[in-house]
């Protein structure tokens, strides 16, 4: 979020100059403190314990498997493996075009999604076979490595949750 509003402001500044953007940058720390100064102290207690689990359980943990590393590396990637382990446990067939569709392109370029994917299988945590409908048609499924480790993250983050 933070580099997203630094490349705004960034733009406001090339695009229309210095004053803007600082006007745009008073107005946003404005209206931040007029909303975190209003009385929501319930809803920023849930939003730290929120942010805190999901930092505990994904960067900030030191016993993160690698899977797990890899696929949380960057945006693509963790919005590919929750995507590709929605479609998994829907019982859906993943196929190569099917996988990396999965994540909109605005997220990443095709040969960059078609890396991970590969990298992924190179890796060990998901496993490519044929078809045994179309030989040239790769299937995707993810290994038991990374659904243990998959099952474990999203318990972990469950029960935490539940706790706070």
């Amino acid at each position: 979020m933070l580099k997203l509003f630094i490349f705004y402001m960034y733009y406001l500044n090339t695009k229309f100059g210095t004053q803007i953007a600082y006007i745009d940058i008073k107005t946003h720390f404005k209206t931040r403190e007029a909303f975190v100064s209003k009385d929501n102290g319930d809803s920023i207690s849930r939003a730290r314990r929120f942010i805190k689990n999901i930092l505990t359980q994904t960067i900030d943990n030191p016993n993160n498997p690698d899977s797990l590393n890899f696929f949380q590396a960057d945006t693509y990637r963790f919005y590919f493996l929750m995507s590709f382990m929605w479609e998994y446990l829907e019982g859906n067939e993943i196929s190569q075009e099917y996988a990396i569709s999965l994540v909109p392109k605005k997220y990443a370029s095709r040969i960059k999604r078609l890396q991970v994917l590969k990298q992924a299988v190179k890796l060990g945590y998901i496993n490519e076979t044929s078809s045994t409908v179309d030989k040239r048609r790769r299937i995707y499924k993810p290994t038991d490595n990374l659904l243990n480790d998959f099952f474990t993250y999203t318990d972990n983050v469950s029960m935490q949750l539940k706790a706070s």
